[in-house]
């Protein structure tokens, strides 16, 4: 499946205060997005930033948003650092031409054509001021209850509120560094995956009660990864997972010939034991006693899937992995 990311961030403008952060932000975000952290391609990027050739003006971001979508089917991002405006139509990404009376782009204006597009899944990161406004209907909103109209495969990243502002710390927006750092592994799963669901995770978990607060809006009947990282544990090894348990409550039980250091060690036994510690340090395996599994070889001791092995044993029984 073809994949795309646009990606914008904007630090000069020309009637409001300059930011800091924001193209170290998109040009932080590039490398992830392009790439899984084996090296293989992810994401086709574009990046448009205020310290490149192009200009980010109105018609500028509003023709790169029409490449983005078009007739593509694939799977898209769009991601953005800069400035936001509040509106009571919902909010505005500030372009660089950006002014009082004609702040930029509405926010919804992308989420539109998310919506009106063939494409099969689309992400929209947004890491400015009054970001939650993305999505919001103004048809539909009354004070203090907002309602988005998402179709199905459309999801939102938002920094804050549709009444907060973003910040920035040491030359990165706070929601940004903390996307960057759920795409590097962060909100990666066993299997490496790190969905939006899982950034979103990750991220609102480092806010407190009085700091900005993200906001995660989908129409989701999937959870793709927009990223793989390196597995805690490989799929190659999970799908083993009923070989050494006839259930996902059974008992495996150890014994001195797992272990390589004792004089009764057994080859195929001791490569079972490292798997076995694998899966215990992926969180997948625990001894029925105890924490140590050297003990429990030592013991003739036994080893049990934890409830989220259990979980991964029933997805490899029924065919899922």
């Amino acid at each position: 499946m073809d994949r795309r990311a646009l990606i914008v961030g904007i630090d000069q403008y020309d009637s409001f205060p300059p930011l800091s952060g924001c193209v170290a932000d998109a040009d932080a975000m590039l490398p992830v997005l392009a790439r899984h952290e084996d090296g293989s391609k992810n994401y086709d990027c574009r990046i448009f930033t205020s310290v490149g050739v192009d200009r980010i003006t109105r018609p500028f971001l509003r023709a790169r948003w029409k490449e983005l979508f078009g007739s593509f089917t694939g799977d898209a991002v769009f991601y953005f650092a800069g400035h936001g405006g509040p509106s009571g139509s919902g909010g505005f990404l500030v372009t660089q031409d950006g002014e009082d009376d004609d702040l930029g782009l509405p926010m919804n204006e992308i989420v539109q054509l998310a919506n009106d597009s063939p494409t099969r899944s689309v992400l929209i990161i947004l890491d400015c001021c009054f970001s939650g406004a993305a999505g919001n209907s103004a048809s539909l909103q009354t004070p203090g209850l907002y309602q988005a109209t998402l179709r199905e495969g459309v999801t939102i990243l938002a920094a804050s509120r549709p009444t907060e502002l973003a910040g920035e710390i040491d030359g990165h927006g706070v929601f940004t560094d903390l996307v960057l750092g759920a795409l590097r592994g962060g909100a990666a799963d066993v299997r490496g995956h790190v969905s939006a669901a899982g950034i979103y995770g990750y991220v609102e978990s480092a806010f407190g009660s009085w700091a900005q607060r993200p906001l995660y809006k989908s129409h989701a009947a999937r959870l793709d990864p927009v990223r793989l990282c390196l597995p805690k544990a490989t799929d190659m090894l999970l799908r083993q997972l009923p070989h050494f348990f006839s259930s996902a409550d059974a008992d495996y039980r150890l014994d001195m010939s797992y272990e390589e250091t004792n004089g009764a060690a057994i080859a195929a036994n001791v490569e079972t034991f490292k798997k076995f510690k694998t899966l215990q340090l992926a969180g997948l395996l625990m001894p029925r006693s105890g924490s140590d599994l050297y003990w429990t070889a030592e013991r003739s001791g036994s080893v049990v899937l934890t409830a989220l092995g259990q979980f991964y044993w029933r997805l490899v029984d029924e065919g899922l992995i």
